[in-house]
């Protein structure tokens, strides 16, 4: 497999956008990512699309080449990548895979979400057919449910805190204050994390995510063509997407997601690399207690330190391993088909040097996560400054 490198990162503001529609979007994350690399849409040999539920969200199908054409990228692959949260995630993955393979040599993959056209009880009920409709779902059973059982089992396993999980919100949010693009750029108090409203015991209206519109947009070339692009490439060294039981009680243990730990092993392996050697990271906090798992599946910490490794700071911006510097699926936003590959430009905005109020010194080294359902899909990627 030849080395792949990104050379081009687009993004939209991530929020509530009651005058824009899915397509205008994904077409100005896609632009703005094309004029980062300095490539025309003629250029581009396959357009990959991340999106869970556009069909559901806005009515309308067929939507790789619906955007592809609105971005005047026509006779080429269009295709659009479904895999619940990590809809956009598993896209990079397979635009990468492509490209390593030899398939095409320039690749835009794209990731959007329109989520607000409808009413949040309607978003609550689309987002629970990424988990089991047939026994979850006929239980009533929605995302906030699911990972509050995950929650409270951390808690009874590991002495994981309340307190530890507001951290983790209090530190998103004061990274996402830094983000321009950000959906929530509010400050939030350790105290109005724990006196939130409360939505699934123990999780509040701190510990859960946005429902966002968005769209974000990467493009991939070999690494051995990236200096007629750019001279600032970021290097794909390690990516894997694996995958698990869809149903919460069908995993042997609700407190790790199998297929994190699975495709961070693979990755790593990929890049030559430990999970000691990654500098920063983008994980996937569809709630505080998500990005908790994910510092213990990806070796960050050993199992059940992850909650108290947020509280004592570790994981801020001024921290030895800081996590979701853009402030995370809880303060950026979580238009859930665009949330993969936004990580994937965050990541290779710090690596740029890039990142603004929140760049880090040590950032040559970086690694997102995404996740899908309650851990059925994830993606890992790792990213490192091109030599």
């Amino acid at each position: 497999m030849r080395p792949v490198a990104v050379i081009g990162i687009g993004k939209t503001a991530f929020g509530a956008f009651p005058d824009r529609d899915l397509r205008s979007l994904a077409v100005e994350a896609g632009r703005k990512c094309m004029e980062d690399a300095h490539v025309k849409p003629s250029q581009v040999e396959a357009f990959y699309l991340g999106n869970f539920a556009g069909p559901s969200f806005v009515g309308q199908n067929h939507l790789a080449p619906y955007i592809a054409g609105a971005m005047d990228i026509t006779g080429v692959p269009c295709t659009r990548f479904e895999a619940a949260c990590a809809s956009s995630g598993s896209a990079f993955f397979h635009a990468v895979s492509a490209v390593g393979a030899g398939l095409y040599d320039v690749v835009l993959v794209g990731g959007v979400e329109k989520m607000t056209s409808q009413p949040t009880p309607k978003v609550t009920e689309i987002l629970a057919g990424a988990g089991d409709m047939c026994g979850e779902g006929r239980a009533g059973a929605t995302f906030p449910a699911l990972f509050a059982m995950i929650a409270r089992r951390h808690m009874y396993q590991y002495g994981t805190t309340r307190e530890m999980l507001a951290a983790v919100a209090v530190k998103n949010h004061a990274n996402g204050a830094k983000n321009p693009q950000a959906h929530m750029r509010k400050v939030i108090t350790m105290e109005q994390a724990l006196g939130g409203k409360p939505i699934a015991d123990p999780l509040t209206v701190y510990d859960c995510s946005l429902i966002s519109d968005g769209a974000a947009a990467v493009l991939i070339v070999p690494l051995e063509r990236a200096s007629e692009f750019t001279d600032k490439p970021a290097r794909v060294l390690g990516i894997a997407q694996t995958s698990d039981q869809v149903a919460l009680d069908q995993k042997e243990d609700i407190t790790t997601f199998k297929a994190v730990k699975e495709a961070a092993q693979k990755a790593y392996k990929m890049a030559g690399v430990t999970a000691n050697d990654i500098q920063f990271a983008e994980v996937h906090d569809c709630f505080t207690i998500a990005e908790i798992v994910a510092s213990e599946d990806l070796g960050f910490v050993k199992k059940g330190e992850g909650g108290p490794y947020a509280l004592q700071g570790c994981t801020a911006l001024n921290g030895p391993r800081p996590l979701n510097t853009s402030g995370g699926l809880k303060s950026k936003g979580h238009p859930v088909g665009a949330t993969g590959v936004a990580q994937i430009c965050d990541v290779v905005a710090q690596i740029r040097g890039e990142a603004g109020e929140r760049q880090l010194q040590r950032h040559s080294l970086g690694l997102a996560q995404n996740l899908g359902g309650s851990g059925a899909t994830a993606v890992v990627t790792i990213l490192g400054a091109a030599a």
